[in-house]
């Protein structure tokens, strides 16, 4: 497969308050994850993957309740945002493979979802677009800090073990893919998701819409009753 290029540059830069807490919110939290994981680029996925995949699946949540009272349609959001989530919790499995956890960061990874998933829940009830912009701004960072990984694996400080099989699968890798083909599709699925989760902001305030990064392929996980059909 072909990964898709990524533009490194994409950056929305805020405009008015609801768009200045979101970056600064965004902000706080990579400083506190460059502070506690420092350059151990897969612990730190492994957590920040576990948080990554709570905005979709909230925003599925709510924006299905709504079209359900309002009697409309929802143009797509809820399936969008499901992909979401279930693409986010992939990179998850993908990289426990990789980086096996300590019981701390376990530990971690209960606390941060539970208050991340309170906040969020509430933050998307009151505004559902300083909502998805925060989302934007975490998938602008998570670009960065998996650029970052790659310098890591090239310049041969972090070693470039093959791909786990659950990611073969998943993206259709090569059977000698690597860790380096891995972090580049985890890579445009996150630039994917910054430029949706921007395109919504954009969309619930009436701006303008923007270009979204192409998705890498991967495999469509099915419910088991279709399995089963």
């Amino acid at each position: 497969m072909t990964t898709p290029l990524v533009d490194l540059s994409v950056h929305h830069a805020p405009k008015g308050l609801s768009d200045r807490t979101a970056w600064g919110f965004v902000k706080a939290l990579r400083f506190f994850a460059d502070t506690f994981f420092a350059k151990r680029y897969g612990h730190r996925a492994i957590v920040l993957e576990t948080v990554a995949a709570v905005p979709g699946m909230v925003g599925a949540t709510l924006n299905h309740l709504k079209a359900l009272r309002r009697m409309k349609d929802d143009n797509g959001w809820i399936r969008t945002l499901m992909d979401e989530a279930e693409n986010e919790r992939m990179h998850l499995m993908t990289f426990i493979e990789i980086s096996h956890p300590t019981l701390f960061e376990r530990f971690v990874v209960i606390a941060v979802q539970w208050v991340f998933y309170l906040f969020f829940f509430g933050l998307y009830l009151i505004s559902p677009k300083t909502a998805h912009r925060v989302v934007g701004y975490f998938e602008e960072e998570a670009v960065v800090s998996y650029t970052h990984y790659l310098a890591e694996i090239d310049e041969g400080r972090s070693p470039n073990v093959a791909a786990p099989e659950i990611a073969k699968r998943y993206w259709n890798l090569p059977a000698d893919a690597t860790l380096r083909d891995v972090v580049l599709v985890v890579r445009a699925d996150e630039a994917h998701h910054r430029d949706v989760n921007h395109g919504f902001a954009n969309e619930l305030c009436g701006a303008a819409p923007i270009a979204i990064a192409p998705c890498p392929e991967h495999v469509e996980l099915q419910p088991n009753w279709k399995a089963a059909a």
